[in-house]
């Protein structure tokens, strides 16, 4: 005789009610893991890309240096070969990397004469050269003479350190001499020379 068979006891209310709960349960869970782990699989190469993009980005931030230095109203100061100071100011200079070469907005420059006079030199824009101390200017170049004489030129080139300064754009000079107009000139000797260059005129006023 066979034995007899294990009589199974019915769930109670409880146990059915969490198997409902635990179906219901499985019905919307499994689609989604499923649905985000066919989207992981697709989507995983652009995430290995982005990774390395970060990688990357990261590593060029770490080695980024300044690659342009700007100073607000710089000034140098020097002497010459004999002793007289000068200085050029600027409203800014930006120096480029490690070159010398500073490029100034607004510059002045500020020559003293053997006999105490001055040089005043302004421009809109310029470029200083500061191991040859030499200063180049354009944009309505303006040299004041502390004698009264006054140029005006585009561009012009000066010698800091020796006090000359040339151009070859068109000139207009005036002072107690009268008005005059060249094709260039040249300042020598801090001043103490002036040579215009082409054609010139001149209109002298006479001393009384």
């Amino acid at each position: 005789m066979p034995p007899p068979s294990r009589r199974r006891a019915p769930p109670t209310a409880g146990q059915l009610m969490r198997r409902r709960v635990a179906v219901a349960v499985a019905k919307r869970v499994l689609p989604l893991a499923a649905v985000a782990l066919l989207a992981a699989i697709a989507l995983w190469p652009e995430i290995e890309s982005a990774a390395d993009r970060g990688r990357v980005a990261f590593k060029r931030v770490t080695e980024v240096r300044p690659d342009a230095l700007s100073v607000v109203q710089p000034r140098f100061q020097g002497l010459d070969e004999q002793n007289r100071p000068y200085t050029v100011t600027a409203d800014t200079a930006v120096q480029a990397g490690s070159e010398e070469v500073v490029q100034l907005r607004a510059p002045r420059a500020d020559l003293l004469l053997t006999d105490g006079g001055w040089l005043y030199m302004e421009a809109r824009e310029g470029r200083y050269d500061r191991p040859r101390n030499h200063l180049d200017l354009a944009g309505r170049v303006t040299i004041h003479h502390d004698d009264g004489t006054q140029f005006v030129t585009d561009r012009a080139a000066i010698d800091v350190t020796g006090g000359n300064a040339a151009g070859d754009s068109p000139v207009a000079a005036q002072g107690p001499f009268g008005t005059l107009t060249a094709e260039g000139f040249r300042l020598r000797d801090r001043g103490q020379v002036v040579v215009f260059t082409g054609k010139a005129r001149a209109v002298l006023e006479g001393t009384p």
